[in-house]
C-alpha cells in the first residue's frame, strides 16, 4: 500500500522536533496572535552552532510559544529545561506537549519574560530568546540576560532586525533567513 502523506493543512501548526530522542515528533500549537514558529532551518543551523549534543546544560526559553526550541534542546540531552509562556492558550498547549513527551527535567512558568526573569536567580548556560517582533522587548532584555547566563553560556536572540555587538554582548554567529535575523551572543 502506497505511503500517504498529510495534506499541507494537517502540517498546519506544528513542528517538527529534529534530533535526539523525540527526533522526528511533531508537537501541535494553537493559534494564537504573534505566535511565529522559528522556521525549521534556522532551528536546525542554531543547533548546529551549539554543538548537537547539550548534554548537562541547563536551559531557558523565554517566550516559549511552540516549545521549538526548548523540547529540541531536552530531546538533545539537556539536564534542564525552563520555559516561559505569558499567552494562556501557548502555556496550556506546552503543558500538553509536555505530557505527552514525558518531559520530566521541564519547567513551564506562564507569566511575563520581564516578571520572571526578576525573581529568577537561577543561571543558564543556552537562553533561547525569540519574543513578538516591534514591541521592543531586545531593548528591554538584552540589558539583564547577562545576569542569567551562566559564564560560558549563550544567548539564541531573534530579531526583525540586526543585534550589533555592544559593551554587554559580543555576536559570535549571525545569519538571516527571509525577514528574519537570528544570533549567538556571549557576554563581552
Amino acid at each position: 500500500m502506497p505511503k500517504s502523506f498529510p495534506s499541507k493543512s494537517a502540517k498546519s501548526n506544528q513542528v517538527r522536533i529534529n534530533a535526539g530522542i523525540w527526533r522526528s515528533r511533531f508537537l501541535k500549537f494553537p493559534d494564537v496572535e504573534g505566535l511565529r514558529p522559528t522556521p525549521e532551518r534556522v532551528r536546525i543551523t542554531v543547533f548546529n552552532w551549539l554543538g548537537q549534543d547539550l548534554t548537562g546544560k541547563t536551559c531557558l526559553d523565554l517566550f516559549a510559544g511552540t516549545g521549538a526550541f526548548g523540547f529540541e534542546a531536552l530531546s538533545r540531552n539537556a539536564k534542564h529545561v525552563v520555559m516561559v509562556e505569558n499567552a494562556r492558550v501557548a502555556y496550556q498547549s506546552l503543558i500538553q506537549n509536555q505530557s505527552l513527551l514525558k518531559a520530566e527535567n521541564c519547567q513551564i512558568f506562564s507569566q511575563n519574560a520581564l516578571h520572571f526573569l526578576a525573581h529568577n536567580t537561577q543561571k543558564f548556560d543556552v537562553i533561547f530568546c525569540d519574543p513578538p517582533y516591534n514591541k521592543a522587548w531586545l531593548d528591554k532584555l538584552l540589558p539583564i540576560l547577562n545576569q542569567h547566563v551562566s559564564e560560558n553560556g549563550v544567548v539564541y536572540a531573534e530579531a526583525e532586525f540586526e543585534i550589533k555587538p555592544s559593551e554587554s554582548w559580543q555576536v559570535t554567529k549571525q545569519n538571516k533567513a527571509g525577514n528574519v535575523y537570528y544570533h549567538l551572543l556571549k557576554s563581552a
